[in-house]
């Protein structure tokens, strides 16, 4: 259907609208004429009744219709460094991120959407299709702040002008999906953890549960039986110092059985890994 501006002038528009503020034409019979929603009549109504000389259909375009030849090379160069990171084999970053590098170029004044990015960065092959995702049945649902808390570490180089990679710890609340903790640690030890929760529990409270993985600080894993020694103990028949703290808490211990199960958590990570890394990376030069 052709848009209602080519359809109809604006003089037809004002005299269904007077018709309905008088209470001669009903609604229905004006959008079915018209062929719009109840959104954009309302809409239409509102300016009318505002100032009915006001109403026109005719398009205004707020945006010039061409990109100028200066904010076309500051994209480019942009999605030039974005490749460069991606196929930078030491960072945690494997695709591109449009939307963090619209932010970007909005901190420099250039208005552009995402679309349009994406458009030129098939015309600079700086694009990758996405990939499918494994999809996972098990899912962990709560109904209040608090009820969960999904915890986690992600082991990455976070720079590509650090020495080293950092173990990035977080903690994501399940219900609102607000991330309670995040901190760099150069080892991902017992201590580092607890003091993740002591700082958690002492700026938001204490949950009602935790949800991590067998990861050592975590869950005492024995593993499988050898005929060269006897296992005097079996998985979970220990308690791990963090599992005590979280017992003195009084805070339940739920692990997870793959990286999957814990989707909450590791989401994020892909958002700080973009972000983080395009922080630290060369500077912006206009």
């Amino acid at each position: 259907m052709n848009q209602l501006h080519k359809r109809f002038t604006d003089e037809q528009i004002k005299v269904l609208l007077q018709g309905y503020s008088q209470g001669s034409i009903n609604r229905a019979d004006i959008q079915a004429v018209l062929g719009i929603a109840k959104t954009r009549f309302f809409a239409l109504l509102k300016v009318y009744q505002q100032d009915p000389n006001a109403l026109s259909l005719v398009y205004q375009r707020t945006t010039p219709a061409r990109l100028s030849a200066e904010v076309e090379a500051k994209i480019e160069k942009e999605l030039l460094r974005e490749k460069a990171l991606v196929e930078d084999t030491r960072l945690p970053i494997s695709d591109y991120n449009y939307s963090a590098l619209r932010d970007r170029l909005q901190k420099r004044d250039i208005h552009v959407s995402v679309t349009t990015i994406i458009k030129r960065a098939k015309q600079l092959e700086c694009y990758q299709p996405q990939k499918p995702r494994k999809v996972h049945d098990r899912e962990v649902l709560t109904a209040a702040i608090g009820a969960l808390i999904q915890h986690d570490a992600s082991l990455h180089l976070w720079s590509p002008f650090a020495e080293e990679k950092w173990h990035l710890i977080t903690s994501i609340d399940d219900y609102s999906r607000r991330l309670l903790y995040a901190d760099f640690v150069p080892q991902e030890t017992t201590w580092a953890h607890i003091q993740a929760v002591q700082s958690l529990v002492s700026t938001c409270g204490v949950p009602l549960r935790y949800y991590v993985d067998s990861l050592r600080v975590f869950r005492f894993v024995q593993g499988r039986d050898s005929i060269w020694r006897k296992h005097v103990l079996q998985t979970d028949e220990v308690d791990t110092q963090w599992q005590q703290m979280m017992r003195c808490l009084g805070v339940e211990v739920i692990h997870a059985l793959s990286p999957q199960a814990k989707g909450k958590v590791e989401r994020p990570y892909r958002w700080l890994q973009d972000r983080i890394a395009s922080k630290t990376s060369l500077p912006w030069k206009t």
